[in-house]
């Protein structure tokens, strides 16, 4: 017997909110270094454990009347504003994939469809955690880039053996022959910048003014003088590796006729893994060339690294296209946030993270729309 539509959605949107009830708990810890796990929940003003009826998702914020139920120190909208929205994401991406023709080929949510939907969520739930910090300390935890870049890498490299390859790839990343080369020889290339970067023989940006931060006397607020230029230009000799021993590889495997010989639709776990790898460079990519260029151009530091990481997790999950396109649209996003400051005479800014998420959404709302414009329209041929 079928299950109504209305139970469903009820439990998506529950489920939601409880992992929402969890991001609450990575917000305020992860940038303070404390354990996810334990101690258990505890009121921040008075330290009252909280009991587990009143740490029911949305129900106990509103009962509660926003205190505390011992010392009556107010409760941040924050953690209503995080399990409502989670919730929502969560039901609306269901509805969108599985109960709407605004996605053609995805399958069931029972016949796999779930596998596609997970690793999209878990993403979004990551990115909502990571825009909550963003905009409360202006710094993204790389901690969760890396766990979204695993499961993005885990996830495309056993997407073939869940649904039908020819499937999860319009929906996960996959390689050929050639972005495989790429791939491979950028992981070469980085290694080979960790064992320079780790032997001393490159330096690390930024380093000599987090070493003066980190010496200044309390009280004293003086910024050190930084050359971001020249901070930039170790960074160009970090990624210097990586391009190199890409370019190699892909001219070795042309000469050697092996991009053409090669078949990886056979090789499931190779395609995946080497195309969520694919994904991870060019979203790093594309952030890092706009960081650097920026920084050239304006004398100061444009963009952060935690977006480098943040937008080389979503490639390696929704693939090299799909992670450019979202980068491109979230200046978008950007201008609106302006143009609203302008409307209300307001001039407060907030970090780029929040916006590049945005674009990353719209991404996954629009991707059957992109798909055929680029396929159709433009024929480009997608290797994955």
């Amino acid at each position: 017997m079928a299950v109504p539509d209305w139970i469903w959605f009820v439990f998506i949107f529950a489920f939601g909110c409880c992992i929402g009830s969890f991001l609450n708990v990575v917000i305020y810890r992860l940038p303070r270094d404390k354990s996810l796990i334990t101690p258990p929940s505890a009121c921040p003003a008075c330290g009252k454990h909280i009991r587990f009826y009143d740490n029911v998702p949305l129900i106990s914020w509103l009962r509660l009347g926003r205190k505390c139920r011992y010392c009556k120190a107010p409760i941040s909208p924050r953690y209503f504003v995080i399990e409502l929205l989670t919730g929502l994401v969560f039901l609306g991406l269901f509805i969108l994939y599985f109960r709407t023709d605004l996605r053609t080929g995805m399958p069931s949510f029972l016949d796999g469809g779930w596998f596609i939907y997970l690793l999209y969520i878990i993403l979004l739930a990551a990115f909502i955690a990571a825009s909550a910090i963003d905009l409360e300390l202006w710094v993204i935890p790389l901690s969760i880039c890396w766990f979204v870049t695993a499961v993005g890498l885990l996830g495309s490299a056993l997407g073939g053996y869940i649904i039908d390859p020819a499937v999860i790839r319009r929906y996960l990343p996959g390689a050929s022959a050639g972005t495989a080369f790429l791939a491979a020889g950028a992981a070469i290339g980085l290694a080979i910048s960790w064992v320079l970067l780790a032997s001393g023989l490159i330096k690390r940006s930024y380093e000599s003014a987090d070493s003066q931060n980190s010496s200044d006397q309390p009280g004293k607020s003086a910024e050190p003088q930084v050359n971001h230029r020249l901070e930039v230009c170790r960074e160009i000799i970090f990624l210097l590796p990586i391009i190199f021993c890409s370019l190699a590889a892909y001219w070795i495997g042309q000469k050697s006729s092996l991009i053409q010989s090669l078949d990886f639709s056979q090789h499931l776990v190779i395609a995946g893994l080497l195309g969520s790898l694919w994904g991870y460079f060019v979203g790093c990519g594309v952030v890092w060339a706009t960081r650097i260029f920026g920084t050239l151009a304006f004398g100061k530091e444009a963009m952060g690294l935690g977006d480098v990481h943040l937008m080389g997790a979503a490639g390696a999950v929704i693939g090299p296209i799909f992670v450019v396109v979202a980068f491109f649209i979230a200046p978008f996003f950007g201008l609106a946030w302006a143009g609203s400051q302008m409307f209300f005479k307001k001039t407060r800014q907030i970090p780029y993270g929040p916006f590049l998420s945005l674009g990353i959404l719209a991404v996954m709302i629009l991707h059957d729309w992109i798909y055929s414009l680029i396929i159709d329209y433009l024929r480009f041929t997608i290797y994955y």
